[in-house]
């Protein structure tokens, strides 16, 4: 049974707001009691999303006033306008544009983290360091949390897994000054030529007044660039209590989201950068060191309202995915199918993987989320099955995967520990991936579909009638033409392998009249996964 993994905390909040988009689609004109009970029901999404009453007042007054004005009753489709009047409004509640770091013009840059114990700060930390490294940073992580035990060590081994700088003089566990190591860091940062210097303070449990006047005295020594308040996006409308608490005490700059993929239900984010009048800037959804990224409020919104993340996965595949590769790739397709080998799969494969969890990826696609539990159903490890049973191909297999008959797949089924068959289903569902890849790259669109515009295959029309093949014409006979007539009409309904096709013509074979609700994930994508 695969794991079920989770997309963010916002999957609740994401769902009722589409079933009440739903009942808007197919009017032609909005009433002031449609526009109410739309109201009325995303104020109550947002309450059951734990978002804060104040925040939940003001975004519900903002959509109406909008809605009962003339950008709704002149708009030619007024459920689509109320959904874009939503959707600005919750890019403004979350911060309006992408907030980036302030870095010094004379270096070090200094970014200061705070927040309760518990909230993920130092691994959060370890996450930011690797994310500045990546944008070409020399980062230096600093602790100062010498109250919590083992709180220096595991800050060193966070560095070590993030590939970055560690200074911690101190062995904590109630020893030493934290306000004298994080001065004493940044000389040490200068001499060694660190640009960014991340100070990691002690956590609070709850409003500790003396833990709290020592992150004010850090700040007050070191003069940072940026202060962070780390928040765990799981507890709810205890963010804003909290972050209202730190902003009269230490005061801070910017928030950080960290456990963004649990299973709470979003009100954090959608409360504190509203109470706060401080931006959210990043945000962790996962404990891999790279699940960290800067928060885009308009994609995040986008993405609460069903509408996919697309520019979020562009940017992936781009750190990901050589050019250079991409274009031999490409010329292998056009150079006919046999050119792209099972090691050029494999290939393809590992880099996918370096992207993240093909749940999470899928999900960043629109309209994904009428089928997240399919999605979350995926299981992440069948990508090293069919890895595995590639790996156990010796270089002539994976190169002819033609030559692999009976006995061939029975040594690599016992190779890679798994059945017979997952191993001819891995090389047939190739040989028709490789089709269609090869097919598309020389422009002839997909095999056995029609034309599409863009696509190639098919061509334009030329006004002329397709001459009739040699062989077909119809019996004159009525009994023997009624046949004839039959035999079409079942060699039609099946696919041109001889599998059943699907009936109507809905769109990705789905038949007529179902949409993404309908779509199921077939055992041999899984599997190919």
């Amino acid at each position: 049974m695969p794991q079920r993994t989770r997309d963010d905390v916002f999957d609740t909040l994401s769902d009722r707001l589409a079933a009440t988009f739903k009942n808007l689609r197919g009017k032609g004109r909005l009433s002031e009691a449609d526009i109410d009970a739309t109201a009325r029901e995303i104020r109550i999404a947002l309450l059951e999303a734990d978002v804060a009453l104040p925040v939940v007042r003001a975004f519900i007054k903002r959509v109406k006033e909008r809605a009962l004005g003339a950008e709704v009753s002149g708009a030619l489709n007024p459920a689509q306008q109320i959904i874009k009047i939503v959707n600005e409004e919750l890019i403004a509640i979350l911060g309006g544009e992408t907030r980036r770091v302030r870095f010094a013009k004379n270096g070090p840059t200094v970014i200061m983290l705070a927040g309760l114990q518990g909230a993920g700060k130092t691994t959060l930390a370890g996450k930011l360091g690797h994310w500045l490294k990546q944008q070409k940073h020399t980062p230096l992580l600093v602790a100062c949390d010498l109250q919590r035990p083992n709180a220096v060590n595991q800050l060193q081994v966070v560095a070590e897994r993030a590939g970055v700088a560690f200074y911690g003089p101190q062995p904590g566990n109630g020893v030493g000054d934290p306000v004298k190591v994080a001065e004493d860091s940044i000389e040490y940062a200068k001499q060694k030529q660190y640009d960014v210097v991340v100070v990691d303070t002690a956590g609070r449990l709850g409003i500790d007044a003396e833990l709290m006047q020592q992150a004010a005295d850090i700040r007050a020594a070191v003069n940072p660039d940026e202060v962070l308040f780390v928040v765990d996006a799981m507890i709810g409308q205890d963010a804003v209590t909290t972050a209202q608490a730190f902003l009269d005490g230490v005061d801070f700059t910017g928030v950080v989201l960290s456990k963004l993929d649990g299973d709470a239900r979003g009100g954090a984010a959608l409360s504190v950068a509203h109470v706060t009048g401080r931006q959210i800037m990043f945000a962790s959804n996962g404990e891999k060191v790279d699940d960290f990224d800067a928060f885009h409020p308009d994609r995040m919104a986008s993405r609460i309202l069903g509408m996919g993340d697309v520019l979020s996965l562009i940017e992936r595949a781009e750190q990901t995915f050589s050019q250079a590769e991409a274009e031999k790739i490409a010329a292998k397709l056009r150079g006919g199918p046999k050119q792209f080998t099972l090691d050029d799969f494999l290939s393809q494969l590992e880099q996918v993987q370096k992207m993240g969890s093909i749940s999470k990826l899928l999900g960043m696609l629109p309209g994904m989320g009428q089928i997240r539990e399919q999605i979350n159903n995926i299981d992440d490890k069948d990508v090293n099955r069919v890895g595995a049973i590639i790996k156990s191909m010796t270089p002539t297999e994976r190169a002819e995967p033609e030559l692999i008959n009976g006995s061939r797949r029975a040594r690599i089924a016992k190779g890679s520990g798994v059945q017979v068959g997952e191993v001819k289903n891995l090389v047939e569902r190739f040989f028709e991936a490789r089709k269609m890849m090869s097919a598309m790259a020389s422009g002839k669109g997909m095999p056995g579909m029609p034309g599409i515009p863009g696509m190639g295959g098919g061509g334009k029309k030329s006004g002329k009638k397709a001459p009739q093949a040699k062989g077909k014409r119809k019996s004159g006979n009525p009994l023997k033409r009624a046949q004839e007539e039959a035999a079409a009409a079942e060699r039609r309904a099946l696919g041109p392998g001889g599998d059943q096709a699907p009936a109507g013509g809905g769109a990705f074979g789905l038949g007529a009249g179902k949409g993404p609700a309908d779509f199921e994930l077939p055992k041999e994508f899984k599997d190919l996964l």
